[in-house]
């Protein structure tokens, strides 16, 4: 689809969503009892309905999670429109892109351009994203940039995990456990119990199990992949007074097994004849090696393939009603270690192996200040957060330079912000959204790569004979700081209870940083810059007649100093590491509709459509200049999710309950080169849920995702210069059986 016509479909779809969206709402009013059940949400730091924020959000609750088997980060996809989430490696590493904006890059040392809090605690480390949901509320994901009520700023928006929190109810039990293919098991427990008015204890657990990985390593004669997850969630709640006090402690441990990716090949080969290379898996490298059976889930991989992680944290929410106000603060603690084995050339050798390890360590505090008057809800908070990653990579490099390397880096962020929203209301029906944020922040960074030169006659990469080594080839010690303001202007317009419609202009800024990994000259290590992002979005939701509420937006990015992936041959070792691209401009629209039709008692249908043109500007690679319109990397052109749920009584105790859903994504590049290589076709996913409750708190499920067993690209990695490349694939077809029970 060309730009042009993405513009013409954007004007055209809104405008017709905004006349028959305004104009039913004021025909008919909505009917009592026949409106989509809502969840309150506390995306603007105070109970609200979905409804009367003046912003694009989406929202799931432990039930929608649950029935959509919305297990980690990569699965928030399926849930909403304009959002992209992709794993930087088969398995791992979770990047969240919003409307095309998100952070191409796998370094540990860097943080996401959509901020993740969990419980309100920010994860500094893109590290960091690769978790389970278990005992969750809900999750709220909000599109745009976010800055005036949240701890970090962010550019792409920002992800709220909250977990259920211990209630005062008394006695409350869940236990599920379930079985599916690829020799795969799970179980999930949580008990609350009110030890007496004022004071809750909530326990929850889940492991996974996974014996059968999906890809088969040819070299190991067996399959890799294999899954062994346990997570662990300890809550305690006082409340009493004025006061509400909730103490979390959590922790996780990973013994898995790292995917990998899909060989393709740079040369022709006499055993494939008529095959266009570069990029086909015939294609062969250097040495020959050329992998012909078309199957991207078998390989010949060399090395280990561990993925373990040690993980745990604490929070402290505490809460306090001062009558004028209410005092939050929110202390936040996280200690998490991470190492796995990667072949990033994809054969039996050993050409660009390497092993990432990671330790993070991260403090954060939030202070929050919040009052309501007749015609104000105000808020002013303070932010403040440190931490410290560790990286030590051990590369091997033996078959194709002769060599093996080491590469260390030490980063050390400080971040301290203060922040201020309200929301006046000017007359009854309309109101303005104000909010303004000042940054501090300074990244001190010690790292580079050394040439070990362990083999004779020497390396090939430094030239160095052996015994020469450890030989430092690249190295950088320096200290960044950036001072930004963000902020947000709207307008919030309610000519009726049932009908909001809004405009904003805010700006978002992410702060620069260091690149962390294997480099072969000091220029590799240069720090890229800030990105800032502008964002004007009007939009209108409305709750209509017949069951039903839709919401529409457009909006129109300014995207300056992109941080995205470049290519750079300026070393011995070509690399994808990160840089700034000038500008970018991004056009599109979001639109979402919910119909329970009163007609049909248990019927639940949700429709999105995501329309995007993202274009970069011109920019430079050490190849030389990318002329301007090359498209974002992850930002597909339309997108669309589609779900139904229907519940059918059985009898006096039990019902039937029919779920299914399908997303469809247009073609996407994987890199902001856009690579021909790496670039994923159109495609379409479907998953589905039969289940049987009863009200006595049991549930029988069988459910599956991926049924037509679609494959497509998820990531890649295209060294031509050395002989190689990969690409890496979603998961295939899954099904299981689950059972539980409350109590």
């Amino acid at each position: 689809m060309t730009s042009q016509r993405i513009r013409r479909a954007l004007l055209g779809a809104t405008a017709i969503g905004l006349t028959l969206g305004v104009g039913a709402a004021f025909a008919q009013p909505a009917e009592e009892g026949a409106l989509v059940d809502e969840i309150t949400i506390t995306a603007q730091k105070r109970e609200q309905s979905v409804y009367d924020v003046g912003g694009t959000l989406a929202v799931a609750g432990s039930e929608t999670l649950q029935a959509r088997r919305v297990e980690q980060v990569k699965d928030l996809a399926s849930l909403t429109p304009n959002v992209d989430v992709k794993e930087q490696v088969p398995g791992a590493m979770p990047v969240i892109t919003i409307r095309g904006v998100g952070l191409d890059d796998f370094s540990s040392a860097n943080n996401p351009s959509a901020g993740v809090y969990i419980d309100e605690v920010y994860l500094a480390s893109l590290a960091q994203m690769n978790f389970d949901f278990f005992d969750i509320e809900r999750v709220e994901l909000l599109k745009g940039p976010q800055g005036t009520l949240y701890g970090r700023n962010s550019t792409a928006g920002a992800l709220n995990v909250l977990t259920a929190k211990p209630g005062f109810g008394g006695f409350q039990a869940r236990l599920a456990a379930g079985v599916g293919n690829y020799e795969t098991y799970e179980a999930e427990g949580m008990v609350n119990i009110a030890v007496s008015d004022s004071f809750a204890l909530r326990v929850a657990a889940k492991t996974v199990g996974q014996d059968e990985g999906f890809w088969f390593n040819r070299v190991q004669n067996r399959d890799i992949g294999r899954r062994d997850v346990w997570m662990g969630r300890v809550q305690a709640r006082w409340a009493a007074g004025n006061a509400d006090v909730t103490l979390k402690l959590e922790g996780q441990r990973v013994r898995s097994e790292m995917g990998q990716g899909e060989f393709m090949g740079v040369f022709p080969s006499a055993l494939s004849p008529g095959v266009a290379c570069p990029g086909d898996p015939r294609c062969t490298d250097f040495f020959g090696y050329r992998d012909p059976d078309g199957d991207p889930f078998k390989g010949d991989w060399s090395g280990g393939q561990f993925y373990d992680i040690d993980q745990w944290g604490a929070t402290l929410r505490a809460q306090w009603d001062l009558g004028f106000a209410t005092l939050t603060s929110v202390t936040g603690y996280q200690d998490f270690e991470r190492s796995f084995y990667i072949d990033t050339d994809a054969t039996p050798l050993r050409q660009t192996d390497f092993i990432q390890n990671d330790a993070i360590t991260q403090v954060s505090q939030e202070l929050r200040l919040a009052g309501d008057t007749d015609r104000l809800n105000w808020l002013v908070g303070a932010f403040y957060s440190s931490d410290d990653v560790d990286t030590a990579n051990p590369g091997f490099l033996e078959d194709l330079f002769n060599t093996r390397t080491y590469s260390f880096g030490k980063q050390e962020t400080e971040s301290a912000a203060i922040f201020g929203n309200g929301e006046w209301r000017l007359a009854p029906t309309l109101s303005l959204v104000a909010g303004l944020r000042y940054t501090w922040e300074e990244k001190a960074y010690v790292g580079g790569t050394d040439d070990l030169v362990p083999l004779c006659p020497g390396s090939a990469l430094s030239g160095a004979p052996c015994g020469a080594g450890p030989i430092r080839i690249s190295f950088i010690d320096e200290t960044i700081s950036d001072t930004n303001w963000s902020y947000k202007l709207g307008l919030n317009w309610k000519p009726m209870e049932d009908l909001l419609i809004y405009g904003s202009v805010s700006q978002g800024v992410k702060s620069g940083g260091f690149f962390s990994g294997v480099t072969t000259n000091s220029g590799q290590l240069q720090p890229y810059e800030p990105e800032t992002l502008i964002a004007v979005e009007a939009g209108v939701k409305a709750r209509l007649g017949g069951g039903v509420q839709v919401a529409a937006s457009l909006f129109h990015y300014d995207y300056s100093d992109v941080q995205t992936f470049i290519r750079d041959t300026s070393g011995a070792l070509p690399i994808q590491r990160l840089g700034n691209v000038d500008e970018a401009k991004i056009n599109g629209l979001d639109a979402d509709l919910t119909w329970r039709p009163p007609a049909v008692d248990g019927l639940t249908i949700q429709l999105g459509l995501g329309l995007l043109d993202a274009e970069l500007g011109e920019f430079a690679v050490t190849a030389g200049a990318v002329p301007k319109g090359n498209r974002l990397p992850n930002a597909p052109e339309v997108t669309f999710n589609a779900s139904g749920a229907y519940d059918i009584p059985l009898g006096a105790d039990w019902s039937l309950q029919l779920q299914g859903g399908a997303k469809y994504s247009d073609s996407v590049f994987k890199d902001a080169i856009n690579d021909p290589l790496l670039v994923q076709d159109s495609y379409w996913t479907f998953d589905g849920r039969v289940s049987v409750t009863s009200e006595g708190g049991w549930s029988f499920s069988l459910w599956g995702k991926n049924l037509s067993d679609e494959l497509y690209v998820v990531q890649g990695v295209n060294n031509g210069a050395l002989g190689v490349g990969f690409r890496t694939y979603n998961a295939p077809r899954t099904f299981g059986v689950t059972m539980a029970r409350r109590w």
